[in-house]
């Protein structure tokens, strides 16, 4: 018989935010996200999504954290995790009742409304928080970058300098492997 009582979730906190995504590759719209957020919030995760259902996915899992870490490693009270299933679920147990999305165009609104929605409800004590990033990166997405380094484009206006080591790297480990950044023949 075991008199171990189960895990107590940690208490809810609306000083905590959860900030999911692929973030392949995490970009300075991205960063300017964060950097607002872990001014208004007393703690931000940034919840690297383990599984990529966008096509052309570029960096894997641990590579996708490792930059996330290096780009993020100057804000103390940013922390990165992976997110290996359900949003709402990962916020329950880590006490968040807060998710935090990024709205760069009109465009973007009629999906993040739908997830906003869903996930109300699935979870209607997890409230969705929505943040422009600033003008200069409205523009910039993950996809955007992607296909730039593709074609070994110039993606240094588009990522934090971390994440631009990887992306050269990677341009030049798929030249010597006669494939496109993104793993294509």
């Amino acid at each position: 018989m075991n008199d171990t009582p189960p895990p107590v979730p940690p208490r809810p906190s609306p000083r905590l935010i959860v900030y999911p995504g692929t973030f392949d590759p995490i970009t300075l719209g991205h960063l300017d996200l964060v950097e607002r957020a872990s001014g208004i919030f007393d703690r931000v995760i940034l919840a690297v999504a383990a599984s990529s259902a966008k096509p052309g996915a570029m960096f894997g899992l641990d590579e996708r954290l490792e930059m996330a870490r290096e780009t993020v490693a100057g804000l103390p009270n940013v922390s990165v995790e992976p997110l290996p299933g359900m949003l709402v679920d990962f916020c329950h147990a880590h006490g968040a009742r807060v998710v935090l999305r990024g709205l760069r165009a009109y465009s973007d609104f009629e999906a993040e409304f739908q997830m906003a929605l869903t996930n109300r409800k699935l979870a209607p004590d997890i409230e969705t928080f929505f943040l422009m990033p600033k003008e200069e990166h409205s523009c910039v997405s993950s996809s955007t970058v992607r296909e730039i380094a593709a074609y070994a484009g110039d993606t240094t206006p588009f990522v934090p300098p971390p994440v631009q080591r990887h992306i050269e790297r990677r341009v030049v480990l798929s030249r010597l492997n006669g494939r496109s950044p993104e793993g294509h023949p």
